[in-house]
This record gives structure tokens, C-alpha cells and sequence, in this order.
């Protein structure tokens, strides 16, 4: 039996975000969903980069397509009513029957992967025409469908489901550091919910080189619901609530109720959804509409020129496809007085780097009351009854930088002219260098804790980014070296400060 899907399809900016970062596509043989991510550097244009691969990718199916049907008829293929030939197709640009792609699932896989490899290249190009844009990614969440079998790409927090028979089944594993705790039983899903690195990515489509997309291929049947969607849904809906939310009979109420829900859980971040049906083919049937949703249907992207090798591949090797890596300072040409410069972004666009934030920053009754005892210890000081201020004030912690490295300190993050609150407790080995930078500037700023034990658990938490961290670096870094030695100009030396083809991206990935 040949299936068809049948869809529907929303994206929103939320309740809290000021612009859309989010995309999405929906064709006939094709669901995709990207969530950007960077703040003010550009998250909108990278989720708008995947979906142009994926529209590219798909028009390039839909000419094939055409061009076979061409081939039939001048070939004298019957028409569907046997009497003749059948009409030439008028447009190559028509969404093609999912009956009619061709393509095995290891070749529809093929497909899904080349367009994740090619968005990332994209994305490594536009940085290096203009680096305001480092740091922006996207998650990435494609769907390609061919009448019977679903190839699935994915990579980032993003989610797919499949409801079959009443039973809510997620298609996708997240690329995060909470779901790797949870993997590894460290914390349950409950705590997973408001552990503070819950954002933490360790795998984006951001240029960098090594992001390859989990990859699977799914079975379908009549009466099976997909579900699509970014984290401004999964993320603030349990996967039980979305079940019993997507069985609703008609798709359409389906896809309120969850929008309704994700706004009742505080709509803090873009929301986009799709919900796709499996349904029995026919010969008549209309073809849904294709869809392009958020950021990608409203952003232009830059055009700009690829990005030099780093090294010259030998003679007799050919392209592997892989991703360039982004050079760095001072390497490969400029951009052209013509590449198009993203304007500075304004304080509202970067609410986004809030997503990839330590924790939240203290309440305003939090600093009102820091402010105020500030006040009463100078007070006590000039009064002299520094003793029991000073006792009082060796009872807070902090988390703090001390240097280059992490520290613990006792006091208050203040000072009265002169006079520092504060004092090194303990100095942690974990280097600042080896945190994402969002989180090297949350220490930086300092991270109020309840207790001793509370900023040693933070201290912790610290380390072990920091070496899942260099890890990834440590493996970008290999796959980086060109296949074999090759005579090349020796590049001119860079400052001891420049930065490194491995180091980590202003998103709070790795």
C-alpha cells in the first residue's frame, strides 16, 4: 500500500522572544524543522540556511521527477486512461506524489545527510565573510518520505515523534549535556527539567566540522501521526501531555491544543510545529501546499564566497564532502566591500544567549536585598561593628574567576572603595579556556550559590563541561588534519591571543 501525508503546520515567535530564530519546511515527501540558536549572532539566518538546502534538495527531486515523466511520454508511455500518451508535465517546479520517488531508504538517507553537510558549509562560509556571526547554529529535525518508508535525520535538541495506536514514541535522541546525564542515570528526567545546563548543546550545525546528524530509517503505516517540533514545545511540555494533546482526532485541533499549552507553560521560547498524517494514496488526491515557515521565510541570505581550503587535497584524492573548517583570524581572503554585514543587533536580539546561561540571573528582591545588606555592612563598618558584619559575610559563597582558572570565594561579590568583601576560599584546576565563552563570562561575572556545598557542586558541574568540552575540541582537531602532508605555503604567524580552530562557539556548545 502507498501512503501519502497530509499536514499541518505552525511557527510563532512566543510570548517573550522578540523575532522568530525558528524554520520550517513541508512538502509531500519532505517535514523539516530547525530551531536557530546565537542570540545576536544570527540564529534566525542559520535555521534559514538548513531550510534552503532542504528546499533546494527537494526542487532538485521534483526536476527529476518531471524529467522522468518527460522520458515516459516520449518514450509513448499510456496515458492514465490507457487511450495514449500521456500530457507533458507544464512545471518542474510542482510538488511531486510521494509514490513517485524512487529512492531506497540508505538513498533518501543519503540525501538528508548531504543537506546537513552542505547547510553546515554554508553556515562556515557566512562567518567567515563576517565573524559578528560567530556563534550562530541550528538544530536540524528532516524528514524525507517516499509512499513507505520515513528516512529521519537529526541533530541538536529538536524532537520527532511517532503516535501509532494511541502510543506516543520519540523518534529522536536530544544532543544535550542534560540528556547525557540521563543517560548515564545521574539524574532523572524530573531534575533533567530544571537542571541549570539543561540548554547546554553538545552537538549543533554551527560550521564546525564533525557535526554529523544521527541518521535512521522508520516503517510507516496507515493511521500513524508524526510530530515535529522545537523546543519551545518539547521542551516545556512533558512527552505525556503531547500524547494525549496530538491523539486528538483532526489535526488542526491537535496543533492549537499544543500551541495553547506550550503559551500556558510560559511560551519562553519560538514555537514550531508539524503534523503530518499517514493516509492511504489515491489517484485523485490533492497534494498538500509546500509550507515554508518562520526565519526562512522571510530572511534573504547573504551571498558570499566559499571558504578556502585549509590545505590542499593530493592529486589522486577525491572531495569527501566534509565540512571546511572555519579559518582563522587573519586567514583565507576577506569579504568583499559588496558581502552583505548583519547590522549590530540590538539589546532585545540578544535575549537568545539568556537560553545558554549558566543559571538565571539572581531576582530583582535577590540583588535588591544584596544591595540593601551591602549597604547595612558598610554601615555597621563605619559604626564599628565590622566583627559581626565581617562573621556574617564569611558565611556566603560564591563561584568566581581567580585568574584563569575557577574559584570558590567567601563574602559578598562587592567592595567599599578600597576594601574588598570578599576572599579566595578554595581555587579550582578547571580552567577558564576549557567552558563554552557564555559560560566563561557567567563566571566572570560570578555565580551567587546558597552554601559551601552548593558552589562546590557548581564548581562540579563547571568541570565536567569543561571536560566533555575539551573532548569534542580534541576530536574536531583530528578530523581537521588534511588526509596526508602536503607542501604548502607556510600561513603567517598569528598573535599568542588568536583564536583557535578549535575553540568553542559563543552558542554554549562545545
Amino acid at each position: 500500500m502507498t501512503l501519502r501525508l497530509s499536514y499541518v503546520a505552525h511557527s510563532e515567535v512566543g510570548l517573550v522572544r522578540k523575532n522568530n530564530q525558528d524554520s520550517g519546511y513541508a512538502s509531500p515527501t519532505m517535514l523539516v524543522v530547525a530551531d536557530g540558536m546565537g542570540g545576536a549572532a544570527a540564529g534566525d539566518l542559520a535555521s534559514a540556511v538548513a531550510i534552503a538546502e532542504v528546499q533546494d534538495a527537494d526542487a532538485e527531486l521534483r526536476a527529476a521527477a518531471h524529467a522522468e515523466q518527460q522520458e515516459a511520454t516520449a518514450d509513448g508511455a499510456p496515458g492514465a486512461d490507457g487511450s495514449g500518451p500521456e500530457a507533458p508535465v507544464e512545471a518542474a517546479d510542482e510538488p511531486i506524489e510521494a509514490a513517485e520517488v524512487t529512492l531506497e531508504p540508505p538513498q533518501m538517507l543519503d540525501v538528508l545527510a548531504g543537506i546537513v553537510e552542505r547547510a553546515n558549509r554554508r553556515i562556515a562560509e557566512l562567518v567567515a565573510a563576517d565573524p559578528s556571526l560567530e556563534g550562530m547554529g541550528t538544530t536540524v529535525d528532516a524528514m524525507m518520505f517516499d509512499g513507505t518508508d520515513l528516512a529521519l535525520a537529526h541533530i541538536g535538541d529538536s524532537r520527532a515523534y511517532l503516535l501509532r495506536d494511541g502510543v506516543l514514541t520519540r523518534l529522536t535522541h536530544d544532543h544535550s549535556w542534560v540528556q547525557s546525564l540521563i543517560d548515564e542515570g545521574r539524574i532523572s528526567l524530573e531534575e533533567a527539567a530544571y537542571h541549570p545546563h539543561r540548554s547546554l548543546l553538545l552537538k549543533v550545525l554551527n560550521g564546525q566540522p564533525s557535526n554529523d546528524p544521527d541518521l535512521s530509517t522508520h516503517r510507516m503505516q496507515v493511521g500513524d501521526r508524526l510530530l515535529l517540533c522545537s523546543d519551545g514545545l518539547c521542551g516545556l511540555v512533558e512527552d505525556d501531555v503531547l500524547g494525549s494533546l496530538l491523539a486528538q482526532s483532526d489535526p488542526a485541533t491537535a496543533l492549537e491544543r499544543l500551541v495553547s499549552e506550550a503559551h500556558a507553560e510560559g511560551g519562553i521560547d519560538n514555537i514550531t510545529i508539524i503534523i503530518a498524517d499517514l493516509l492511504e494514496a489515491g489517484e485523485d488526491d490533492e497534494l498538500p501546499d509546500v509550507m515554508v515557515l518562520g526565519a526562512a521565510g522571510t530572511l534573504d541570505i547573504p551571498e558570499v564566497t566559499a571558504v578556502p581550503p585549509r590545505a590542499p587535497l593530493p592529486p589522486d584524492a577525491e572531495d569527501d564532502g566534509a565540512s571546511p573548517p572555519t579559518p582563522l583570524a587573519g586567514e583565507g581572503s576577506p569579504a568583499s566591500a559588496s558581502t552583505p554585514v548583519r547590522p549590530q543587533a540590538s539589546p532585545d536580539e540578544r535575549e537568545e544567549e539568556r537560553r545558554y546561561a549558566l543559571q538565571t540571573p539572581p531576582s530583582a528582591r535577590r540583588r535588591v536585598l544584596r544591595f540593601a545588606l551591602s549597604v547595612v555592612l558598610a554601615l555597621l563598618l563605619l559604626g564599628g561593628a565590622a566583627a559581626g558584619a565581617l562573621a556574617w559575610g564569611r558565611t556566603q559563597f560564591y563561584v568566581g574567576a581567580a585568574e584563569e582558572t575557577i574559584a570558590i570565594y567567601q563574602g559578598l561579590p562587592d567592595s567599599l572603595g578600597p576594601i574588598a568583601l570578599n576572599r579566595v576560599y578554595e581555587v579550582q584546576p578547571t580552567r577558564l579556556a576549557d567552558l563554552p565563552l557564555l559560560y566563561q563570562d557567567q563566571v566572570r561575572k560570578t555565580i551567587d550559590t546558597r552554601s559551601l556545598a552548593d558552589a562546590r557542586r557548581t564548581v562540579a558541574e563547571l568541570t565536567e563541561v569543561s571536560e566533555e568540552c575539551i573532548r569534542q575540541r580534541q576530536e574536531r582537531a583530528e578530523q581537521e588534519q588534511p588526509p596526508e602532508p602536503t607542501p604548502s605555503p607556510t600561513p603567517d604567524p598569528t598573535p599568542d591571543d588568536s583564536p583557535s580552530p578549535t575553540a568553542p562557539p559563543e552558542d554554549g556548545s562545545c
